[in-house]
């Protein structure tokens, strides 16, 4: 275990937007010990702190995007992957603009401004998450896994498969994540593009006052009027925004990352799991229990009370999006003293209501939903697979589809083991308690 770190001395630079080209300026300043790393918009009145957490996370495509009501800070995979390599743990971000300066579209600029402003070392012990069992989110045939290592780094093995792209082909990289593999062979890599992405972008006003000598515009040949600064810079760039999407977890990881063509959104799948395990374990230190909400912090949300409240704790949290919970099953349950007394079995309906009330604490994880209760309204493409029995333990998953101001619809699925016993489809109103 080592003691956490800031910086010593504030440090200024100014760019525009890779994305908008809106002009910006950071300082980057020391922060107190527990404090982490904070984005700040300066350019509001009082300026708003942004915590670079995934907890922050707004959806961007192709950028990693953080924000707090309407303000937000894009683009800050370059800068928090310097941070995390060069293991800065506390710091102060201030920008005056809604997206980070891209410089030459690499992290290098970053690195060399964070070295500059030196590291000084503070009281507090810096934890860290340590992965024990494999953690796994896909999307399509995009893949990415953290597993246990044998070593005390993150160590990253990347595959980007462009092999129908001759100009970038397939292309792996594999290495350690520490201060000199970062400087000396991922912070230059550069952000790169697809010729047809390019096109795409410039005709929607997007990156137009890039050129191709100021980003890597890639064709069938290779790149347009610019060069490679290195064979594999484009594996290289996939790794490095991995690396700044990983520090959104909050503290360092130890583990071994294996990505198949994973983007920005992948990642920050992965990071929100990783978050949802680091917090389960600090609960297991304080508490003795892994749940992120226990009965107590779940009475303070659900309104329902015995024999009717059907959510025994909450597992995982991925920001508003998913939520996975556990109904523990006993045959002290009030119904099964009449379904049936010789064959006890939970009513379907019950399981479905269990579904409602994991879906209502997960609508419950936007800050303009606090104090409202998700009442149902109405129940689609109904399916009780399995009859659930005393011993069972029901796992209770679910998944935002849509939220409005007064209306929000989800998917939820109940499992008992890896079998799915219950699924449904369903619509809630959003009332004031």
């Amino acid at each position: 275990m080592r003691k956490q770190r800031t910086i010593q001395n504030e440090v200024t630079a100014s760019g525009k937007g890779l994305f908008s080209g809106v002009d910006a300026k950071i300082t980057f300043k020391p922060a107190p010990q527990n404090k982490g790393i904070v984005f700040l918009r300066t350019d509001v009145d009082p300026p708003v702190a942004i915590s670079a957490t995934v907890d922050s996370l707004i959806t961007k495509d192709r950028r990693t995007a953080l924000g707090k009501g309407e303000l937000v800070v894009e683009m800050t995979e370059h800068c928090l992957a310097s941070a995390r390599a060069l293991q800065i743990d506390n710091m102060y971000i201030e920008i005056t603009a809604f997206e980070m300066p891209g410089f030459d579209a690499s992290s290098l600029d970053y690195f060399k401004l964070l070295r500059k402003a030196g590291i000084c070392e503070q009281k507090a012990v810096q934890p860290k998450l340590v992965v024990k069992e494999p953690v796994f989110v896909s999307e399509g045939d995009a893949t990415i896994c953290a597993m246990p290592s044998m070593s005390e780094n993150l160590h990253i093995n990347y595959d980007l498969d462009y092999t129908q792209h001759t100009g970038i082909g397939r292309q792996l990289y594999s290495s350690d994540i520490t201060e000199i593999n970062f400087e000396r062979n991922l912070a230059a890599a550069r952000t790169f593009l697809l010729e047809a992405e390019a096109l795409q972008f410039q005709a929607m006003g997007i990156g137009k006052h890039l050129g191709p000598k100021d980003i890597l515009v890639i064709n069938s040949d290779g790149p347009i009027k610019n060069s490679y600064r290195m064979p594999d810079e484009c594996v290289k760039h996939k790794m490095l925004d991995l690396i700044g999407d990983l520090a959104l977890v909050g503290v360092p990881l130890v583990a071994n990352i294996a990505a198949y063509k994973s983007g920005h959104s992948l990642n920050q799948k992965l990071a929100l799991k990783l978050r949802n395990q680091y917090l389960r374990h600090i609960q297991m230190e304080k508490t003795g229990t892994d749940a992120l909400l226990d009965i107590k912090r779940i009475q303070k949300i659900l309104p329902h009370r015995y024999p009717f409240l059907l959510v025994d704790k909450v597992l995982e949290i991925i920001g508003d999006q998913e939520i996975v919970g556990l109904k523990n099953v006993t045959y002290n349950e009030l119904f099964f003293q009449g379904h049936f007394p010789t064959t006890p079995i939970m009513p379907g309906v019950l399981i479905v209501e269990a579904l409602a009330q994991i879906s209502g604490l997960l609508f419950a994880q936007r800050l303009e939903n606090t104090g409202r209760i998700a009442v149902l309204l109405t129940m689609d493409g109904v399916k009780i697979r399995k009859p659930v029995v005393p011993g069972d333990q029901l796992i209770l998953r679910a998944k935002t589809k849509k939220v409005r101001s007064r209306t929000a619809q989800c998917r939820a699925e109940a499992f008992v083991g890896d079998s799915v016993v219950a699924e449904a489809e369903l619509k809630f109103m959003l009332m004031d308690d």
